[in-house]
């Protein structure tokens, strides 16, 4: 096997490693009578195994890159009581397989007050979400905005190149990455002011590139 083989089933094992210990924590807590484990664990299995179309975080690009290209979209979304402005610079990108590629939302506050917003997300189909890698997004963070101010807010993402070994993903060819923000409770106190959000300082020495627009039909 080759070494980009190796490494993808490294990671691969590595995750069903993480998965299988997650299942078995929710099992250990349900037979303990934690209940008030259930949403903090039910949210860290999420996490880690793309349940429901979650995201994965990774802050190492990987070293082999496929051949394979998708098209990714993107959605914005703001809950109804929340007076901001949020959508997509780009509607859609192609990207390469194993690529980390970046991208920007904008958001601005319509309002007479500060606002903190906190961004949920997913992917679909959610099956995606187990190889969909975002290496630094604004959801990471709040986000606090003046009366009347905009920000354009970054994602690294790239698409995990383990996606090459599950055959029932082979048909796959655009992913949806959707966000909704919400206020966060506790307002203008809980979160500083946003500026210009930084991207995160990665262990590889991958480029990263700025995500080319899908024209559209």
């Amino acid at each position: 096997m080759t070494d980009s083989g190796d490494s993808i089933r490294l990671r691969r094992q590595r995750r069903n490693t993480r998965r299988a210990a997650l299942a078995c924590a929710f099992v250990i807590a349900g037979m303990g009578g934690m209940s008030y484990a259930a949403v903090p664990l039910y949210r860290i299995f999420c996490q880690m195994t793309g349940y429901g179309g979650t995201t994965q975080v990774s802050y190492i690009a990987p070293e082999q890159v496929s051949g394979r290209r998708m098209t990714v979209r993107f959605d914005a979304n703001v809950s109804k009581d929340l007076p901001w402005g949020f959508e997509p610079v780009q509607k859609s990108v192609e990207v390469v397989v194993g690529k980390p590629t970046l991208v920007f939302y904008r958001a601005v506050n319509r309002s007479d007050r500060e606002i903190v917003g906190q961004a949920s997300f997913n992917v679909a189909p959610e099956q995606m979400g187990y190889y969909f890698d975002k290496m630094e997004c604004f959801c990471f963070t709040e986000q606090r905005l003046k009366p009347g101010q905009s920000i354009e807010m970054p994602v690294t993402f790239f698409i995990d190149p383990g996606i090459e070994q599950d055959e029932m993903l082979d048909k796959i060819h655009t992913v949806t990455l959707s966000y909704t923000f919400y206020e966060k409770a506790g307002g203008p106190s809980s979160a500083a002011l946003s500026g210009p959000v930084r991207l995160a300082e990665t262990r590889t020495d991958a480029p990263v590139e700025t995500g080319a627009s899908v024209a559209e039909d």
